[in-house]
């Protein structure tokens, strides 16, 4: 008797600790808990942390995260405004701030990402769809391009960027806009959207790429006109200083050489017309100097017997003699 009351104390006391351990569960700080009764919520939402009772056996606990999650789409391609395909790829970050809406709509973690695929897929191919490719490309319509401060203003007028309405980031703030009401009525509140990356689709890209080529080619022929216009212009420039130089330099040459030559001649008229031997002497000199100049080997004269040049030469002989009649009419 006294083995079998042992049995039955220890039975009592193990039936006691297994429904105290099924009463008691335990809330971490990044969870919140509904507790589910025949599979229907029962009392609010549990999300203080600490040590908490239940009944054993018929409730159940069902954990709901409390921390920011996040949603990361798949690439999509959509068309733009001016009908271009491109591949969007999105990420969002959300959380549950009511849970027991949140379980009654979704249940769990897979089918709100589900929802979120549908209802952010569906915002964004609706926003890509109203507005250009630019719009979505370009950060802001407030960004302003480094230009170089050297350039003029028609240089820095080439190559300008579109301007645009928006922007991408008014466009990802119209996509969390719509989107933040929808998944509200699921008990989730989402934080925040974003571009991770926006490609070409492949059957537009090289269209895409031969529209930037064209673009810079312009570009670059309108730098190469304007260059050879400037070089043209600074050729123009050289060969006109240049000749303005030359005619410079001649004639300051000119000037110089007519005043050497004109102070030549005062020198040699100062010291030649000192007496008249003198000048017939500085005659004779200039007269030896002109024969050198102008009688050569095999050169033949034809001159006037009153000619300057032969009044030397009257009464010389082959040999370098004087004639008789020239010598005494010399004396």
């Amino acid at each position: 008797m006294s083995s079998n009351r042992h049995i039955a104390i220890l039975a009592v006391l193990g039936i006691v600790i297994f429904v105290s351990i099924s009463s008691i569960y335990t809330v971490s700080e990044v969870e919140q808990m509904i507790i589910t009764q025949f599979g229907k919520p029962v009392g609010a939402p549990v999300t203080s942390a600490g040590l908490k009772v239940k009944l054993p056996f018929i409730q159940v606990v069902n954990p709901i995260d409390k921390r920011v999650l996040e949603w990361d789409g798949n690439p999509s391609d959509m068309p733009t405004k001016d009908k271009l395909y491109i591949s969007v790829d999105l990420f969002a970050r959300w959380r549950i701030t009511d849970p027991l809406q949140y379980f009654l709509r979704l249940r769990d973690e897979r089918s709100a990402q589900s929802r979120l695929d549908d209802i952010l897929g569906s915002e964004t191919r609706n926003a890509v769809a109203k507005h250009e490719l630019i719009e979505i490309i370009r950060t802001t319509k407030d960004r302003v391009p480094l230009r170089d401060a050297l350039l003029t203003d028609a240089e820095r007028d080439m190559g300008s960027l579109v301007p645009i309405q928006k922007g991408r980031k008014l466009v990802e703030q119209e996509i969390f806009a719509a989107a933040a009401e929808k998944v509200r009525v699921f008990g989730i509140e989402l934080l925040d959207i974003r571009f991770k990356r926006i490609n070409y689709n492949e059957s537009v890209r090289p269209k895409i790429y031969d529209r930037m080529i064209s673009e810079r080619r312009q570009i670059a022929e309108r730098f190469l006109s304007e260059g050879n216009g400037e070089a043209a212009r600074i050729r123009g420039n050289r060969v006109r200083d240049l000749n303005k130089i030359q005619s410079e330099a001649y004639r300051q040459v000119e000037e110089i050489r007519g005043e050497a030559d004109a102070k030549a001649a005062e020198i040699y008229a100062k010291a030649y017309n000192q007496s008249p031997e003198a000048v017939a002497f500085y005659e004779f000199t200039r007269t030896m100097q002109s024969y050198k100049s102008i009688i050569a080997e095999n050169t033949t004269l034809v001159l006037s017997t009153d000619s300057d040049l032969f009044k030397y030469l009257k009464g010389v002989t082959p040999d370098g003699g004087v004639f008789p009649a020239q010598r005494s009419g010399d004396n």
